[in-house]
């Protein structure tokens, strides 16, 4: 599990690589969390441009994110989402609770 973040007036930005699966999803979630309670931002974005693959795994930590986010009152996106991941976002229904800008499907 790697990622880069950072805080930019306001928005947190979290720039997912590699594989999203039930080996790192659990370091995601506590990461992202981490990062939403100390910032407090008003809007916290995921980055997937860098991520391979995702399982129904990378759904949590979507939820978790947009759970703390609804929690401070902030908004959560989606961005540079690959083919695959779009998939499993689409078969849970993710893509119509959570904006979702410049999928690449």
């Amino acid at each position: 599990m790697q990622f880069t973040s950072f805080l930019d007036d306001g928005r947190l930005t979290v720039a997912l690589t590699g594989e999203i699966d039930h080996h790192c999803a659990k370091g995601y979630i506590g990461a992202i969390s981490a990062k939403i309670e100390a910032y407090t931002p008003e809007v916290c974005i995921l980055d997937f441009s860098e991520v391979s693959f995702m399982d129904s795994s990378g759904i949590a930590v979507v939820i978790n994110a947009l759970r703390d986010m609804k929690a401070i009152g902030g908004q959560l996106i989606l961005t540079a989402i690959g083919r695959q991941p779009m998939r499993v976002f689409r078969a849970s229904g993710i893509d119509q609770l959570v904006d979702i800008r410049e999928a690449f499907v």
